[in-house]
């Protein structure tokens, strides 16, 4: 029995570890790309809570390079991260496997697990916050989107933790 858990455990940190490295993270799937701090435009600072974003749809410049200083104000765990609604759905499935496979829980992260497991949250379009915690994401975005900003903790996009982000040609 304990050899079958073993081999069942073994089964689904690999699978797991294989999805997180699969396509859709970080850059290459036209979101833009991760930019060093100093070469940011500006920087805005986000507020997450439970379930929102503060502030929400942004409007972003074609090319313009955002710092983002995101700020977990509530009790639970939330993710600022950027992508396509492909990508975003996909890794909804990947922190799910994370929360069932005690990699974190609705108020915390377990590095060192996730670390054992060979699962870890470091991709360059995402902040994965406990409550309190403040992160910074410096990021290129492209010419156009479509690109969103989601909570992909097990059900907290579905309960509205998402946010659009518009790119645009200033008028002016």
């Amino acid at each position: 029995m304990k050899k079958t858990i073993q081999a069942t455990a073994a089964i689904f940190l690999a699978s797991s570890t294989i999805a997180l490295a699969g396509p859709g993270h970080g850059t290459g799937a036209g979101i833009g790309e991760p930019a060093k701090p100093v070469a940011a435009d500006r920087t805005i600072k986000v507020e997450m809570g439970e379930m929102y974003y503060t502030p929400g749809d942004l409007d972003i410049q074609p090319g313009e390079t955002i710092r983002f200083e995101v700020t977990n104000t509530g009790r639970m765990v939330h993710e600022f991260n950027i992508g396509t609604l492909q990508m975003l759905r996909a890794h909804a499935e990947e922190m799910r496997a994370m929360m069932q496979g005690g990699m974190m829980t609705a108020r915390s992260v377990n590095e060192d697990h996730m670390a054992d497991s060979g699962m870890a949250h470091d991709d360059p379009n995402s902040l994965l916050l406990e409550p309190g915690e403040t992160g910074t994401l410096t990021w290129t975005f492209p010419e156009e989107g479509p690109i969103e900003i989601a909570c992909n903790v097990p059900g907290h996009r579905e309960a509205g933790m998402e946010a659009e982000l518009e790119i645009t040609q200033r008028q002016g």
